[in-house]
């Protein structure tokens, strides 16, 4: 355990030393953000701090070698997520290449790797096997989690910290699970994370870009994957929960797009943070907001993994309404989209017109 904590703080140092070297050849290269009506920075600002990320992942991997039948299959996948991201923080690639590039890493592990989720134990018997469709499944999650993570890459250092978060709950889960490989890797990111994270608080220097989102999203979707397959109803929600916040921005953001006959990949100013801004909540209160939003995320998955399967359920039914109710208030689909809003208000009217 020792090692471990060792390795978490060179990779921390590693990513401080090295994200002021990124951010220079950053500006070199060409990899830099320009405003625009969709982005809230006001100036020019170098991206592909995510390299500093992985390399500093790489030098702990190295050090404290977590290795399993998985690791290289693992690490393949994930330079090719990353060598995608540098590509497209210089060139901005098209939205079907990305896409191809995240299906090839996620074929690798779920594919050849064979890490996928095979079956899970139902909450009150019996087993639900996926068969076939255990590989499709495994490869949408992944894929899902990685644009995910992208999505919510909009303000400074909200995806670092949201993903940090969420990799602080899945180590520590699997510390808990006795799961050294998970943890191991878990713990190795996050050093590179906060690292990084220094650089990208609000006001940042630099942003993570395609690189550094990407590559966070695509490892703990891999993560959660490995630590939580083949296991009860429960636990399979647990990593959702865990990412309860990028899920749930992107599954409005596709409600959103439906109800607006929107294409599912057209780009907007609707998503959790943007509608936290339009709010009045200041750019650095928005992010810590949603820090927030995502440490109870992680606290309820912890809690759901050690309850009851009755008391998971209450839990979970709260958790989505309490989702709705939100979303419907801050305008998260549309001003106009409040379906369990309009029902309360039409039973306080009819109550009041009783009394």
């Amino acid at each position: 355990m020792l090692s471990l904590w060792m390795t978490l703080l060179i990779c921390f140092a590693c990513s401080v030393i090295l994200t002021p070297i990124v951010k220079k050849l950053a500006f070199a290269i060409g990899a830099t953000d320009k405003p625009n009506h969709r982005k809230v920075h006001q100036k020019v600002m170098p991206r592909l701090g995510g390299l500093a990320i992985y390399i500093s992942f790489l030098i702990g991997y190295f050090i404290l070698r977590p290795w399993n039948e998985d690791w290289m299959y693992i690490l393949l996948g994930s330079s090719i997520i990353v060598v995608i991201g540098i590509l497209d923080d210089i060139y901005e690639l098209p939205a079907k290449i990305k896409f191809l590039g995240q299906l090839i890493a996620a074929f690798i592990v779920v594919v050849i790797g064979g890490i996928q989720v095979t079956f899970i134990n139902l909450p009150f018997g019996g087993e639900l096997h996926f068969g076939i469709l255990s590989i499709p499944i495994s490869i949408i999650w992944i894929v899902g989690i990685t644009n995910a993570i992208n999505l919510i890459d909009g303000l400074d250092g909200l995806a670092a910290g949201v993903s940090a978060i969420a990799l602080i709950t899945i180590s520590g889960m699997a510390v808990i699970m006795g799961d050294w490989f998970v943890s191991s890797i878990g713990f190795i990111i996050l050093g590179s994370t906060l690292g990084f994270l220094l650089y990208n608080f609000h006001p940042a220097k630099i942003f993570m870009g395609d690189t550094g989102a990407l590559f966070l999203g695509y490892m703990i979707s891999v993560l959660a994957l490995l630590g939580f397959k083949n296991v009860t109803f429960i636990s399979f929600v647990v990593p959702v929960l865990i990412l309860g916040v990028p899920i749930s921005d992107t599954f409005f953001a596709i409600i959103r797009r439906i109800v607006k006959k929107q294409p599912l990949s057209a780009p907007d100013k609707s998503h959790l943070h943007h509608c936290l801004l339009r709010l009045g909540y200041s750019h650095r209160q928005t992010v810590l907001i949603i820090y927030g939003m995502s440490a109870l995320f992680g606290l309820i998955a912890v809690i759901l993994s050690q309850a009851a399967v009755w008391v998971s359920m209450v839990i979970l039914a709260i958790v989505l309404l309490a989702l709705e109710l939100v979303a419907e208030k801050i305008g998260l689909v549309d001003s106009n989209y409040r379906p369990i809003l309009k029902i309360v208000r039409v039973i306080r009217y009819a109550n009041g017109k009783q009394n």
